[in-house]
């Protein structure tokens, strides 16, 4: 008898090595970050008159932390060095606001003649330029024969500059009352927060190494924050004196803006030295001598650039210039002029963060200016 066919033996399946599963974890993770990030930008553009006073005071505490620990090891309270402190920073910009207001004031209600003089000090190329606005109202003209004269044009009135800063005075005073006040409750508390760190770790070792981070990254930041803060504060004075004995108008005006900008490197510098020669030239009756207040201006930044920040600081905290552009492009988009200011010292926080966690160690090494070196992977495995 024909004997029936043999069914073929059901084949097993091979054995799933959990790579399918890995990657879908993967891509599941990559997802949940991306909409991290998005809903985290959104919510510091749309929420930035809560979130900037409260960065501005996290990073004014930490500026000034390093003077309240010394003080503390000299028997003063937390409180009462942080209240003084506060009230002695507070107070000062009062006056430096108070001071500088008639020289600001003065040189807006000058725009348009400073304008004008400006315009008479560079004749030798205005007339090639007076040929393309000749030549550019000539288009606007024949543009204008052909248009519907039915149609009426509407022009929106901008409010002038005096009108956006009143208005935006209430606005200004409450972030700075709130930037003080949460500062001072921060420099005040002393180690109340790092102490509800440690509480969150079930572990001794785990309390052990985050304490070791928490105050690494404190002191680093804060002693760059305050030594940064000095220096500029250095090169605002040396700017002031030295534009002052050139008989440069407004001498403490432009110290105290290279003090300040000088948080956004190249950038500032550069914007600094546009201003001083544009007053130079308005200033002054010889083209050649109103080139020296710039070139000097020029030189503070170059040897505090050069050589004292890295005598002070070291190379270990140089940054890289491309993620300082980017940092100061997104920042300045974000909070405006605040924000191009905080851009950097933020990068330097995000930076000393990563460099103490292994798993974002390479974020740091991305925003670094120096080429740190990485160990191969296949070596890492065989090491003990």
């Amino acid at each position: 008898m024909p004997t029936p066919d043999k069914k073929p033996e059901p084949q097993p399946l091979p054995e799933s090595d959990g790579s399918v599963a890995r990657l879908g974890g993967e891509r599941t993770h990559f997802y949940v970050r991306g909409l991290f990030i998005i809903m985290l930008v959104y919510g510091l553009y749309f929420a930035r008159d809560f979130f900037m006073p409260v960065m501005l005071a996290f990073l004014f505490a930490l500026t000034l932390t390093p003077i309240v620990r010394y003080l503390g090891k000299r028997g003063v309270p937390p409180t009462l060095s942080a209240t003084l402190l506060v009230v002695v920073a507070a107070f000062t910009l009062a006056v430096s606001a108070y001071l500088l207001s008639g020289p600001v004031g003065d040189l807006i209600s000058r725009a348009p003649a400073m304008g004008q003089e400006i315009r008479e000090r560079l004749a030798e190329i205005e007339g090639p330029l007076q040929r393309i606005m000749r030549a550019t109202k000539q288009i606007e003209g024949a543009t204008d024969t052909v248009r519907d004269p039915t149609i009426q044009r509407v022009a929106v009135d901008q409010p002038g500059i005096i009108s956006r800063a009143a208005g935006s005075l209430p606005t200004l005073l409450t972030t700075v009352t709130i930037t003080f006040v949460l500062a001072l409750f921060l420099l005040a508390s002393g180690t109340l927060f790092y102490e509800k760190i440690i509480q969150s770790f079930a572990s001794l070792s785990a309390k052990k190494r985050a304490l070791r981070v928490v105050y690494d990254v404190e002191r680093e930041i804060s002693r760059y924050l305050l030594t940064v803060s000095l220096i500029n504060f250095g090169l605002g004075t040396a700017v002031a004196a030295g534009l002052w004995l050139l008989g440069v108008p407004n001498p403490v005006l432009w110290g105290v803006m290279a003090a300040l900008l000088n948080f956004l490197p190249y950038v500032g510098a550069l914007i600094t030295i546009s201003v001083v020669a544009f007053i130079s030239l308005i200033s002054f009756d010889t083209l050649s001598f109103a080139v020296v207040p710039p070139l000097y201006v020029l030189l503070c930044n170059v040897l505090e650039g050069q050589i004292v920040t890295p005598v002070i600081l070291g190379r270990r905290l140089e940054l890289n210039a491309v993620a300082i552009f980017v940092a100061v492009a997104f920042w300045t988009w974000m909070w405006g002029f605040v924000g191009a200011l905080i851009a950097v010292p933020m990068l330097v926080v995000i930076k000393v963060f990563c460099d103490h966690f292994d798993s974002l160690r390479h974020i740091g090494n991305f925003l670094s200016a120096q080429q740190q070196p990485v160990e191969d992977d296949d070596e890492a495995t065989e090491a003990p």
